[in-house]
Order: C-alpha cells, then structure tokens, then sequence
C-alpha cells in the first residue's frame, strides 16, 4: 500500500478582511497560498461550524490561491450567531460575492457535510462557474437523514450520548420531535438554558462524527460560544429543512454534468449514511466516487484525508 497523504504544513493567509453582505451580515474570509494560483474556495461544514486554520493545509500552497470564509453567523463573521436572513440561498448569494470580488471566472468548489449540501446547491446554481467539485460526508438534507440523526437511527448506535442529548427536552412531546423541541430553547429567552441546550446539541455532533472517540476534534464544540452559533444556526437550517424541496439535490444532479468531481464518504459515517453519496454517485458519473472502509464522517479520518489530499492534488494542474 502506499503511503497515505496528510495535511500540507501550516500556513498564514496573505489577506484577511470583512465582507459586507447585505441583510446586517458581514463574513470574514482568508485568502492564502499563493496569489494568482489555481483558485478554490473552501466550504466548511455545521451549518454554523466556521472554518479552521487546519483548513488551509487542505491544498498545495504553491498550487492553489485558497479562499475560506465563516460563514452568516458563525466563526468571525457577525453578527454572531444570528438566524435573519440566514439561509442557504444567502449564502450562495454570498459565494458568489466572493468569486466576483477576488475576479476568478470560475473556482473549484471543496465542501464537506454541510459544506458538501451547500457546495452542490452552488454547484447545481451556478455550475458555469464551477472548474472542479470535491465533496465529502456527502448530505442531501432530505427528511429520511434528518429522522435518521435527530429521531431514530444513530440514537440505536449511540444510546448513552442520545441519553445526554435529549437530557434539556423534559417531556414526552419534546423528546418525540428534538429538533422543534431545541429550537424553542435556542430561541427562547432564558439565556441558561439556552446554552445547555446549544453544548447539548453540539456535543451530540462532535461525538458521532468519528469512527473512534477523538478528544481533539469533539473539545471545540464544549465551548460556549462555538456551541452557541454551531447548534442555534445548524437547528435553524435542519428545522427548515434547508430551504431545499424534498429531493432537491439528487434530483438537479443532472445540472452537474461535465463538471470534473471527486466524492469522498466513510463507509461507518454516522450523520451522513452511505446510501446518500452512492446515490450522488449514480446521478453525477463525472465523479470519481471513493467509499473510504474503516472511516467515520470527520475529514480528519486518516483514508478520508489521503483521498481529499489527492483529489485536490490531482487536480492542481
């Protein structure tokens, strides 16, 4: 076997800045590796998740001109932790922003998760500006996962932390609908419980999303004010169901064809179940489509990584 490919070494951007969006929101992007290069922008996941500076090492810096942006509402981008006119349409309004400010014709697009929903609904959006597109974790946001996640499926692979996730939903009626349940404490007023529900939510996510339990990647999401945009902005997608018609995703895949693509998923990822990224896989046979054995969800998932290395590799040139 060969050798599996990690992260390039860390890197500072060569800009920063604010980006007024409109609608009271302005988003923090980065640039980095090396100007003029081949461009991508990175799509993180959540919704409500923000990008890492580990992010950057995702691409050869001497290859590529790297944009990262947080997202409305999470990370640095403010206000912080706001739902008005926040939705997946903004924010491919958004992107689009980005590519016409920086003056790139088009872009590879790199999204994982969430970034994998919000990076095809760019995609299937704007796919003449859309070079190459490498998505991971793939989610569709259609009812079945969400069910799958938030009402039975993962909860049967995990009882004692689905134990600890519904513990602030104090009735019957609560605990039978989680996701309208939290939402009324994320929403609500008394502040307390409003970040016991937030830690709650997050915690739940950043301890099924590997294969193993890995302190380093689940320690972000205890914090209070990560947690607090993470689960607020991420239940406010997932209640409104992305703004997506049931099906949309796989259904406009068609509007993919001729874009080069990459999809990467774990064979054991618990939020995102296989099923969905094989059927992404028939839709869209531009792509290569990777089934990574004895991987969870995380992009950190050592045979997740070395594929995403290559993919972005690969397509450097």
């Amino acid at each position: 076997m060969s050798e599996l490919r990690t992260l390039y070494p860390p890197i500072e951007p060569y800009e920063s800045g604010m980006l007024d969006v409109g609608d009271g929101h302005s988003i923090y992007y980065e640039r980095s590796g090396t100007p003029g290069a081949k461009p991508v922008v990175f799509l993180h996941g959540g919704p409500g998740g923000g990008f890492s500076a580990s992010h950057r090492q995702l691409f050869d810096p001497a290859r590529y001109d790297v944009t990262l942006f947080d997202q409305r509402g999470c990370g640095r981008s403010l206000p912080h932790a706001c739902l008005e006119a926040n939705t997946t349409w903004h924010l491919v309004a958004d992107i689009e922003r980005l590519r016409e400010k920086f003056g790139h014709a088009k872009w590879q697009v790199f999204g994982g998760s969430w970034g994998s929903t919000l990076a095809l609904a760019y995609a299937e959006t704007h796919p003449e500006r859309v070079s190459e597109l490498i998505v991971r974790g793939i989610y569709t946001l259609t009812r079945a996962e969400l069910d799958w996640y938030y009402k039975f499926g993962v909860s049967q692979m995990f009882p004692e932390k689905w134990e600890r996730f519904l513990a602030p939903l104090k009735t019957p009626e609560e605990r039978a609908d989680p996701m309208n349940a939290y939402r009324a404490l994320l929403t609500g007023d008394d502040e307390a419980k409003k970040l016991e529900a937030a830690k709650a939510w997050s915690i739940w996510e950043s301890e099924t999303i590997t294969l193993l339990p890995d302190e380093a990647t689940s320690a972000p999401f205890r914090d209070g004010h990560y947690a607090l945009a993470f689960a607020r902005i991420e239940n406010h997608f997932f209640v409104h169901a992305g703004w997506l018609e049931e099906g949309q995703l796989l259904r406009d895949a068609h509007k993919l064809a001729g874009i080069p693509g990459v999809i990467v998923h774990g064979r054991y990822d618990m939020p995102c179940p296989a099923h969905y990224a094989w059927a992404l896989h028939k839709a869209w046979p531009d792509a290569e489509f990777h089934l990574i054995e004895g991987a969870g969800h995380a992009y950190s998932e050592p045979g997740i990584l070395d594929r995403l290395i290559r993919a972005t590799d690969g397509f450097a040139t």
